[in-house]
């Protein structure tokens, strides 16, 4: 197809169609908006269906009924919307169904903003809704790795039965870069004996529900999907390591302060500093094995986030107390710049006093 010159949000929803979704339920909410409004045009192109639900509550709640046919299927919101599906998603793990939901982060609590936040980084991690569950999430940094990781999505959720989380933010969801997809071909559907697809009278019915009144029936359930959890975070961990063979000191950043995180660091490096750094492009499962990897070694850690401090206490628990964690962040939807963030460096390693 060649690069053409496309905004976040419209990439997501391109990228999904590219991935073999034609069924989009979603509410429109800024920073968004323009995921539906791409949807709702390009849908109907592909013989694929759009519908913009009365709320957020509606929206998920199509989305459980459309998976529980096994097709592949998708909704988008940003943080307050994102809130409102919380008992939808909980559903959908409970009754393992796989689905995209993509949220693009604004500034809160509340009502908050419209601006780029990393603020739910909780909730999407420790799982937003009721019960014991976990969704995987990813976390793109650019646009060209949101098509790669969108589709990526699709696969996890379809090989794990599970919904799962494409994360954004307000600046990835506006901003423009040049992109190229691969050419759009036809994809076959993929048979899922589970689906709830019709009998025709030749099969026994299938039942899909999260509903289980017997406590040791679902205490069993739990269980199995516990393993399952167990066996995402053993296989589908991901992230980027950038000069960590020799640094004294490592930055940890995803998303968007992870781009602008990387231009103070190679700012610091021509300086003389031995800095590197760790990208979670997985939030869950956390990426532990290259702090793993680097924590016996380097003097310390710096994580740089677009919120109080959140993903600071999972880099805390993976590093285990053997190195120093630092954190920095900005709030509220003010995002962090590449000389506040190079003062924190400087700071970090004992140079200039800022």
């Amino acid at each position: 197809m060649g690069k053409v010159l496309m905004k976040g949000n419209e990439v997501i929803a391109e990228a999904a169609v590219h991935a073999g979704c034609k069924y989009f339920f979603g509410y429109p909410i800024t920073p968004q908006s323009e995921l539906v409004a791409y949807m709702a045009r390009r849908l109907p192109e592909v013989g694929g269906l759009f519908l913009q639900a009365e709320s957020e509550v509606a929206a998920i709640n199509m989305v459980y009924g459309a998976a529980g046919t096994g097709v592949r299927v998708m909704t988008s919101s940003s943080s307050p919307g994102f809130s409102l599906k919380q008992e939808g998603i909980s559903y959908l793990v409970g009754a393992e169904l796989p689905a995209l939901i993509v949220n693009v982060v604004r500034g809160g609590p509340g009502l908050g903003n419209i601006q780029p936040a990393q603020s739910d980084y909780f909730q999407v991690t420790k799982g937003g809704g009721h019960g014991d569950y976990h969704t995987p999430v990813l976390a793109p940094s650019t646009l060209q790795e949101i098509i790669d990781l969108t589709e990526a999505a699709f696969d996890i959720a379809d090989r794990y039965r599970t919904p799962v989380i494409l994360l954004g933010d307000g600046m990835l969801g506006q901003m423009m870069e040049p992109v190229e997809f691969k050419e759009l071909s036809e994809r076959e559907p993929e048979q899922k004996e589970w689906a709830t697809t019709g009998t025709r009278g030749d099969g026994k019915p299938r039942i899909i529900s999260s509903l289980e009144l017997n406590a040791d029936a679902l205490e069993k359930r739990n269980e199995l999907l516990q393993k399952k959890f167990a066996l995402i975070k053993q296989n589908e961990s991901r992230y980027e390591t950038f000069e960590t063979e020799d640094a004294d000191y490592i930055v940890t950043a995803y998303g968007t302060a992870a781009r602008i995180a990387m231009n103070a660091i190679n700012k610091v490096r021509k300086d003389g500093l031995k800095i590197g750094m760790i990208r979670p492009i997985t939030l869950w499962p956390f990426p532990e094995q290259p702090f793993i990897e680097t924590r016996d070694r380097v003097k310390g850690y710096l994580s740089v986030e677009m919120s109080a401090g959140q993903m600071v206490e999972d880099v805390r628990l993976a590093v285990e107390g053997r190195a120093p964690v630092s954190f920095f962040g900005r709030t509220g939807g003010v995002v962090p710049t590449q000389e506040e963030i190079y003062d924190q460096i400087i700071k970090l390693a004992g140079g200039v006093e800022v």
